[in-house]
């Protein structure tokens, strides 16, 4: 097997990574890159170098591959884990490019590679059950990786390897003249969700049949069998398909959240390459559905893994709420709509996401995730699946976290794209192809202050794009202390000529926001600029069973204080007063109640703190 290595001069420098480039020109080009280097530091910096150390670089590799050399499998998904573990891994590799992780990638390669089969199976099923329940889907996972790792380092014996895992499986398919909507579970979509490695193989590749799969995959999508994910992408995800009579979690099941978003992912994937406006428009039909009827407060959702029409149920106790592999998968399908089409809504979406449902579902100490994050009661550890001493969510959780730093600041066409607000800095190439380094110093989001200073080599005219959140309806923006117009909710446009040291300073709207879910009277949640704020038993009474009403402002807002010291085990606090329930006649006065952000909530050294995001409100019949 081919090896590179990498020689790093000092590691707390950022360093530069590069791109394979497909062999098949996309009929769709993406709009926006990711970053060639990242450094970021801050809150952010401290939670990716976290999951770094404790989740990918302490993963036994040798007990990820050991399933690939047993084969006898006829019902788990133990083969997904090699494959989330790696492509997470790669990303984290592409943030911060260790030596040591290196080694484990090649390490992950040489051992999977090693129990790949004469006729090309790499998967963990026994001869007799091939295609049954999860192993087409491991399928899918073995191949991402292998091709994240080819793009990585221009590896081919693994580009081959993952060509002849795609020519097994569509022989296997052909000889035994299986559709692969009716294989697996959930109506197909986890079978068929194969559609994104088969593509990315046919753009690296050339080889005109793997886009004939692709398309015949999306085909059999609409058949009577199929998850119609083109022709019902109209209809709430919630109600496609009737709730299964009997197996939750069977192939009658058309709401799995997780499995649907993953074939979307692909179907952009093919979108790019043959530039059928439907594909797109499906993806866009149903990210509106997730969005207007399934996401939270937190960013995320799901029911016992499902789609249920979750925002109308936010504030009620919902059972195994909030799955992981759906956050993670939710920030993906955003992030490929982010490169592709620019539009700020999904960088909001991405990051409501990544600083609520996501990194509250990661321990402080990024060992381990959370398989559900509810909205009150405590943070519950998920418990090993498969006996691979982990669990989908464990593999799935860095998948979306590592996707944050290389797309804080993008480049394209025009010039860069600053989607997210994290100090650190942030290599981009400009138009004119020369290196600029985007600077940011902030505290984002504890403040809504943000530095931006740019380092080029020589002058060049290109557009710098801002993202401005929706959320900050008062916004102001200085490019060298010269105030530019904003709008929430868009890209501020600077085109001009920049200079090494221009600056701009970006002041964001961060007062307290109230969030209402339920009727008559409903329940109130608290947002300040991106994060969902929470209440912690570890912090001031009253009790969390306390019946609280938010003082608002004229202009609707709540005012919170910052607290002036760290509280130990949370990132941040802040003071509100809330009008606590009485039966007096004359009502009671305000009392201050602090809250912490949602991320913070329930984690402590000892025990499991309980916790509460929404406020219930008193029925009152005069209302």
């Amino acid at each position: 097997m081919k090896r590179v290595r990498i020689f790093i001069g000092c590691l707390l420098l950022a360093t530069t990574t590069t791109w394979s480039q497909p062999m098949v020109k996309p009929v769709v080009e993406d709009l926006l890159f990711p970053s060639i280097s990242v450094n970021p530091s801050g809150y952010v910096g401290e939670r990716l170098s976290a999951s770094y150390k404790n989740r990918i670089l302490a993963q036994d590799v040798d007990r990820l591959v050991a399933p690939f050399r047993n084969r006898t499998e006829t019902s788990c998904w133990q083969s997904e884990f090699w494959g989330k573990w790696f492509t997470s891994a790669v990303l984290a590799y592409r943030y911060q490019p260790l030596p040591w992780l290196k080694e484990k990638l090649d390490e992950a390669v040489e051992g999977l590679l090693k129990t790949q089969t004469p006729d090309g199976y790499i998967g963990n099923y026994a001869d007799d059950k091939h295609l049954a329940a999860w192993d087409i889907w491991g399928r899918k996972y073995c191949m991402l990786g292998l091709l994240a790792y080819h793009d990585l380092t221009g590896d081919q014996p693994s580009l081959e390897a993952a060509g002849k895992i795609a020519d097994h499986l569509m022989a296997e398919l052909g000889q035994q003249k299986l559709p692969i909507v009716k294989l697996g579970n959930h109506r197909g979509m986890a079978a068929t969700s194969v559609l994104e490695p088969v593509c990315l193989l046919y753009a690296r590749t050339g080889q005109k049949k793997y886009l004939d799969f692709a398309e015949e995959i999306v085909r059999q999508w609409e058949t009577p069998d199929g998850p119609q994910l083109i022709s019902k992408s109209s209809i709430p995800v919630a109600e496609r398909f009737p709730k299964p009579a009997s197996n939750w979690y069977g192939w009658e099941q058309g709401q799995k959240a997780y499995e649907m978003m993953s074939c979307y992912e692909g179907l952009l994937e093919l979108y790019r390459l043959t530039g059928k406006g439907e594909y797109k428009k499906a993806v866009e039909n149903t990210w509106l559905s997730i969005s207007e009827t399934e996401i939270n407060a937190a960013g995320s959702g799901s029911s016992v893994e499902c789609w249920f029409h979750g925002k109308d149920h936010q504030d009620q106790p919902v059972y195994h709420y909030q799955e992981t592999c759906v956050t993670a998968t939710w920030i993906k399908l955003n992030q490929q709509l982010l490169r592709l089409t620019g539009e700020t809504r999904y960088a909001d979406a991405i990051e409501q996401t990544f600083y609520n449902a996501l990194l509250a579902a990661m321990n402080p100490d990024g060992s381990d995730w959370a398989k559900y994050t509810p909205l009150a009661g405590q943070r519950l550890p998920g418990t090993e699946q498969c006996g691979m001493g982990l669990n989908c969510c464990n593999a799935s959780g860095p998948r979306g976290l590592f996707t944050f730093p290389l797309t804080t600041v993008m480049s394209g066409k025009k010039g860069v794209q600053i989607n997210f607000f994290a100090s650190g800095s942030y290599g981009v190439t400009t138009p004119g192809k020369q290196k600029m380094k985007v600077i940011q110093e902030t505290n984002y989001p504890e403040s809504g202050k943000i530095r931006i200073t740019l380092q080029l080599e020589k002058q060049e005219n290109l557009q710098v794009s801002v993202r401005i959140p929706a959320w900050s309806t008062e916004s102001t923006l200085l490019v060298n202390g010269v105030p530019l117009p904003v709008e929430a909710g868009k890209t501020a446009d600077i085109q001009r000529l920049w200079k090494t040291a221009d600056q701009i300073e970006l002041s964001l709207d961060m007062r307290g926001r109230l969030i209402r879910a339920g009727t008559s009277p409903g329940s109130y949640a608290i947002m300040r600029g991106p994060v969902l704020l929470s209440r912690d038993e570890r912090l001031s009474p009253p009790d969390l069973d306390a019946v609280l009403q938010p003082v608002t402002g004229k202009n609707g807002f709540v005012e919170l204080q910052a607290s002036e010291q760290k509280k130990p085990g949370f990132w941040m606090t802040f003071t509100g007063r809330f009008v606590p329930e009485s039966y007096a006649e004359k009502g009671s006065d305000p009392v201050p109640v602090v809250l912490c952000d949602y991320a913070s909530a329930g984690y402590a050294a000892e025990g499991l703190p309980f916790f509460k995001v929404w406020f219930p409100q008193l029925f009152d019949p005069r209302k």
